[in-house]
């Protein structure tokens, strides 16, 4: 598998982007291909991002590719960065990037590189746990955690009237390619600290 270096990855502009306040008890995501420009390129769009800590873990949760049948393939693809962007001094600027982008070996096996977190990237197959000391990253397939009530939300467009039923969920089923984290808190934030974090792609 080939990959970019870091410095040359930190270089390309980013875009399509979805933001959050991790300190927060509130999640700011969620895009689900409703932008007509993510249509191109359905691999840039992000759908969810999360991050939330347990214990003295952070745990970062990226989907991305839209929605997919059961069963589906996965949407990787070796021309598109991902980006995850942290910021402690709450000026709108990341102090700290992780980087993560796929590539493909000889015989079509998709791998996955995750840089930003230690000394060295952390390298390897896709659809396995990779782990690299107190880093732990993993990418493939998963029921995307999306709830939308679709046709409440038509009703309620049509009616008038709050229309949502908590117990209808219209991406019930789909699943989505994600990319998850789960690396030491500190690495980002001191005990007590807070941080926001976003993420990014952008064409190669």
């Amino acid at each position: 598998m080939k990959f970019m270096n870091k410095s040359t990855q930190a270089a390309l502009a980013l875009g399509l982007g979805s933001v959050l306040a991790a300190a927060s008890p509130v999640a700011l995501a969620a895009d689900h291909q409703e932008a007509p420009g993510t249509q191109a390129q359905v691999v840039a769009d992000i759908g969810d991002y999360f991050a939330w800590h347990s214990g003295d873990s952070l745990n970062v949760a990226l989907t991305f590719g839209t929605f997919a049948m059961a069963g589906s393939m996965a949407n990787y693809n070796s021309d598109i960065l991902y980006a995850m962007h942290f910021d402690t001094t709450e000026d709108g600027v990341s102090d700290l990037d992780v980087y993560a982008r796929f590539a493909q070996d000889v015989d079509g096996n998709w791998g996955v590189q995750v840089m930003g977190l230690g000394d060295t990237p952390v390298v390897g197959a896709v659809e396995t746990v990779l782990t690299d000391g107190d880093v732990m990253v993993w990418a493939g397939v998963a029921d995307d955690p999306f709830f939308f009530d679709l046709t409440g939300f038509n009703e309620t467009i049509n009616t008038g009237t709050i229309s949502f039923n908590p117990a209808r969920d219209s991406v019930a089923g789909l699943n989505v390619t994600s990319l998850v984290l789960q690396f030491p808190l500190s690495t980002v934030v001191a005990e007590g600290g807070s941080f926001q974090t976003w993420a990014t792609t952008g064409s190669l």
